[in-house]
């Protein structure tokens, strides 16, 4: 593989990603009925830093050192802010909402990214963003009645609001670890300095609910969401989101946040039985090509001034 597509895979790297994700919210349907919503995003990080880290020792990486671990911490910080307001969102929210909210993040990682690393936002990328958003909620209102998206828990809905910022801010303050330290490095520690947050507020989540840690399913179900979340939607997903950010702006890989909605309907209507709206093929031709305009506008400087991308 050449260079030039050796770089265009891997600033597609976020899409898969995002497939990955549209796929959690059909495994969190049966992980919230079994596992508290705060315990289950501990479980799912913890898994996928571990396995994170296993990767990083054996390819003989050496652990960060004392000047490194600050920006790891904060990278930990958003980490744990993400999926506590997402995950405690979602429970307290229909699946209608969290598609829709969370679909809200590519926006705030654009307006991040212009504000905080002074990226340019184009005509094509903008545009781009403009069809993508559009194709994905034509998806949204053929699979529910959008008129009652509005009218759930405020709670619920003002959480996956946070959770949509925190992502952007993990995704814009993650582009200079990335170009640092490398998109495995910077995923693996930071997810590590997020598992004893989350584990803090895990417990206090447990204490609260009266639950004993001892009284957790330990099922099928349970279990297997817990390695789909801590391995494809963490370990993986979660890589392959930082190893864009190696390549591409902040706001262009932003864009490829929309296919995460579009494939958690596909994978509802294959695995849950769930019909798929009749806006599904339309909304999802457009959300293609928004995502294809966006990839177009790829920056060449921005690779060339990468920091490690072996990884």
């Amino acid at each position: 593989m050449t260079a030039a597509l050796e770089r265009y895979a891997f600033a597609l790297a976020p899409l898969a990603a995002a497939a990955l994700w549209g796929g959690m919210y059909v495994v969190s349907k049966w992980g919230f009925a079994l596992i508290p919503p705060v315990t289950l995003g501990f479980l799912r990080v913890a898994l996928g830093a571990t396995v994170l880290w296993l990767v990083v020792v054996g390819r003989g990486g050496a652990p960060p050192t004392r000047a490194e671990w600050p920006t790891f911490a904060a990278l930990g910080g958003w980490v744990t802010l993400t999926v506590a307001t997402q995950f405690v969102g979602t429970e307290l929210t229909s699946a209608s909402q969290g598609s829709l909210l969370t679909v809200l993040t590519p926006v705030f990682t654009v307006a991040l990214g212009a504000l905080v690393l002074d990226e340019r936002v184009t005509a094509a990328k903008a545009g781009g963003m403009t069809v993508a958003g559009v194709g994905t909620a034509v998806v949204l209102a053929g699979q529910y009645e959008l008129a009652s998206i509005a009218a759930g828990n405020l709670l619920g809905v003002a959480l996956l609001l946070v959770g949509s910022a925190a992502w952007a801010g993990y995704t814009v303050w993650g582009l200079r670890a990335v170009r640092r330290h490398g998109a495995l490095r910077a995923a693996t520690y930071s997810s590590l300095a997020s598992v004893p947050l989350l584990g803090t507020l895990a417990v206090g989540e447990l204490w609260y609910l009266g639950v004993s840690p001892a009284a957790l399913p330990l099922t099928v179900e349970s279990v297997g969401a817990v390695l789909y979340l801590g391995l494809a939607s963490t370990a993986a997903a979660w890589f392959l989101w930082y190893k864009g950010l190696a390549y591409v702006s902040a706001g262009t890989v932003a864009v490829f946040f929309f296919a995460q909605p579009v494939v958690g309907a596909a994978l509802g209507a294959a695995l849950l039985g769930e019909a798929l709206g009749s806006g599904f093929l339309v909304g999802g031709a457009l959300m293609a090509v928004g995502i294809w305009i966006v990839s177009r506008e790829r920056a060449d400087s921005v690779a060339e001034s990468a920091g490690p991308t072996a990884e």
